[in-house]
């Protein structure tokens, strides 16, 4: 960085601050955790006349250790090329109408809990209300380090099975849910979008928001010709506003759609959703006969359903990191 000329390419030289910042965050804690152990080493070495004693001192410094070697793991396992992004999040019930849109809203909640619980920020891009109760799709926007390497666990159809409150009967119900999470992509990385490849549409936004959202065609959706692919934002009052953000959703789509093209996978993103019903869940949530939700693709599981419910989710998504690491 020192040498003449360094700064005369402004972005030749960005990419290189960042390649050397990606190696300290591996380089220094690897150096500082290296030296804890070769003096933890000595010291031990030096307890042998005074071993019960001296060991007990060393007992908060070991601990210290493996804590660092704890997250210096869990740095291995977000080290994806996409995980210290920030992330947007989709939640769409399944088939089912009520049961189905109340159970993606209480997903939505149990995410917003964990975003809470995590230090994340969120903010609602989309939100379209159900007929009666639930919803019937929201999009997220997820800040925080590390916001889609932690996210991106929760992809794919999540299952429940409860009492319907819904049912006059009181019988048991399944209802169905996907999730989508895609990375946040700035401005500094290329995703070609061009002006006549989109169709863009303006219409009256639904449900609440007051007379103003109501009363003008200030939602937007747009339409991605070439890919199909569709985005839309209904939830700032301001037209320009949804723009922004439906446009926001489309790079972070195009970009996901342009990183399984080389995977070699050479077909639309849409395509790889599977059907959201029963045999494709990633995970279940049982609330009767009795209360377990269990990570299928992990095995990861627990009773205590309500709590995950409330946001407890980080044992399921250190379940899959550990899997799948930065996959």
């Amino acid at each position: 960085m020192a040498r003449p000329g360094f700064w005369d390419d402004q972005e030749a030289a960005r990419k290189v601050i960042d390649e050397a910042n990606e190696l300290k965050r591996w380089t220094g804690p690897m150096a500082e955790l290296t030296a804890q152990v070769s003096d933890l080493q000595e010291l031990i070495e030096l307890a042998e006349d005074d071993e019960q004693e001296m060991l007990a001192e060393l007992g908060g410094d070991i601990a210290g250790a493996k804590q660092r070697l704890d997250e210096l793991e869990m740095l291995h396992m977000l080290s994806g090329k996409d995980d210290r992004r920030n992330a947007l999040m989709t939640i769409h019930p399944g088939a089912g109408g009520t049961e189905s849109q109340d159970w993606a809203q209480m997903l939505m909640r149990m995410y917003s809990r964990y975003f809470e619980i995590k230090g994340f920020k969120s903010a609602l891009l989309d939100l379209q209300p159900g007929d009666e109760a639930g919803i019937k799709s929201v999009t997220l926007e997820i800040k925080g380090e590390n916001a889609y390497g932690y996210m991106k666990a929760e992809k794919g159809v999540h299952r429940l099975v409860r009492i319907s409150p819904f049912d006059a009967n009181s019988r048991r119900h399944t209802s169905f849910a996907s999730v989508f999470v895609y990375p946040e992509i700035d401005e500094n990385v290329e995703v070609e979008i061009e002006e006549k490849d989109l169709r863009i549409d303006t219409y009256r936004a639904s449900g609440a928001g007051g007379q103003h959202v109501n009363k003008t065609d200030s939602a937007v959706r747009i339409t991605h010709l070439p890919t199909g692919i569709v985005t839309q934002c209904q939830n700032e009052r301001s037209q320009h506003r949804n723009r922004d953000n439906a446009m926001k959703i489309l790079r972070a789509r195009l970009y996901e759609h342009k990183m399984e093209q080389e995977r070699a996978e050479r077909q639309a993103l849409e395509a790889e959703k599977k059907e959201i019903a029963w045999g494709s869940q990633i995970r279940s949530y049982v609330l009767h006969p009795y209360t377990l939700v269990k990570d299928h693709r992990t095995g990861v599981e627990t009773g205590n359903a309500p709590a995950v419910l409330d946001g407890g989710i980080e044992e399921f998504i250190q379940g899959y990191l550990k899997k799948f690491g930065g996959d």
